[in-house]
């Protein structure tokens, strides 16, 4: 029987998986360069240093929340635990965006990045153990170099037209086609639900390398 393996050693899952990192990142992307200039002049007590405390609540959160999430689902036999995790956390994630279009004050950010902070630690372990899960047997440095790949063309690109798309259409639309773009991967999910499985992850694994070609 053939297996769920293109010419290039890419399976439909990871595929999509690529897919949802790009469309993820290249969204976040456009805020990277324009957030700081966001937060001093458009909102209230905005400053410099309250970019650093703005960033270091996101990490600082996400870092210690993250160990827990992913031990949870660890535990958890199946891997459907896995894409629901994924999926939730993707789609708050990027409702945070449009978070910052009616946000005023500097306390407003603070909760936002709070929210996505625990958003987001429900999406990397998850997408990280799918990911891991999924990989074709000696395709594995491959199939993480292609991500990589991806998320620096995505990173790079958005960065250079962050600041352009800002002059251009300002900053409520940027945020709001960061929402649109981070929905978009957790849409682009939807393509793999038949190949999520309830059952035992090691079962699953087995049974995805007698699938057929996609």
């Amino acid at each position: 029987m053939k297996t769920n393996v293109n010419n290039m050693g890419i399976n439909k899952v990871i595929r999509t998986l690529i897919a949802c990192d790009f469309l993820l990142q290249s969204g976040w992307g456009l805020i990277g360069p324009i957030f700081a200039i966001f937060l001093i002049s458009q909102i209230q007590y905005g400053s410099l240093p309250m970019v650093g405390l703005v960033v270091a609540t996101y990490w600082i959160v996400k870092s210690l929340a993250q160990p827990f999430i992913a031990q949870y689902l660890d535990l958890k036999k199946g891997e459907y635990d896995d894409f629901q995790f994924l999926m939730v956390g993707l789609i708050i994630a990027n409702l945070v965006p449009l978070g910052y279009v009616f946000a005023t004050k500097i306390s407003h950010i603070f909760l936002l990045e709070f929210i996505r902070a625990l958003a987001m630690a429900c999406v990397i372990p998850s997408w990280a153990a799918m990911f891991t899960r999924h990989i074709d047997k000696g395709w594995e440095a491959f199939s993480w170099s292609i991500d990589s790949t991806m998320i620096g063309l995505a990173m790079g690109f958005s960065a250079a037209f962050g600041g352009i798309f800002v002059t251009i259409i300002g900053f409520q639309t940027v945020f709001a086609l960061v929402s649109i773009m981070g929905l978009g991967s957790a849409l682009s999910l939807l393509f793999i639900r038949k190949q999520i499985s309830n059952k035992d992850r090691a079962a699953t694994a087995q049974a995805l390398k007698v699938e057929k070609t996609i």
